[in-house]
């Protein structure tokens, strides 16, 4: 199996996540609450997906100001745990996003696809 790269982007409506194996298999596309309601919540579904796959994860949570994460109960809860034997969590600068509509359901996750492909090949 391929490495399994994540990324996770909250917002104030929702939080995205978006997992893919190598350069092109989606393999989880979500829209989850804007925060979760368990400190564990994040760092168990990595390690799930980690389980389930049989292989390291390497995830990004992708936030617009590294300060403001210490005023979220989401980003607070994340970075008390960077990772361990499953996986790996980094906080990623988001850049600025444009909106496109939402056609599969689930909306669109282009930029998250671009940012994990990109960090995959560094």
């Amino acid at each position: 199996m391929s490495n399994i790269w994540i990324g996770v982007s909250p917002g104030p409506l929702m939080t995205r996540v978006l997992a893919i194996a190598g350069a092109s298999e989606t393999i989880l596309k979500a829209r989850l609450s804007p925060t979760p309601s368990h400190p564990r919540a994040m760092s168990t579904l990595l390690e799930a997906l980690a389980l389930w796959h049989g292989t390291k994860v390497r995830a990004a949570l992708v936030a617009d100001e590294r300060h403001e994460v210490s005023d979220s109960t989401f980003f607070r809860e994340a970075f008390l745990d960077f990772g361990g034997p499953l996986y790996d969590l980094e906080w990623v600068p988001a850049r600025a996003r444009r909106r496109h509509r939402d056609i599969d359901g689930v909306g669109d996750f282009r930029d998250l696809r671009r940012l994990l492909l990109f960090e995959a090949t560094r």
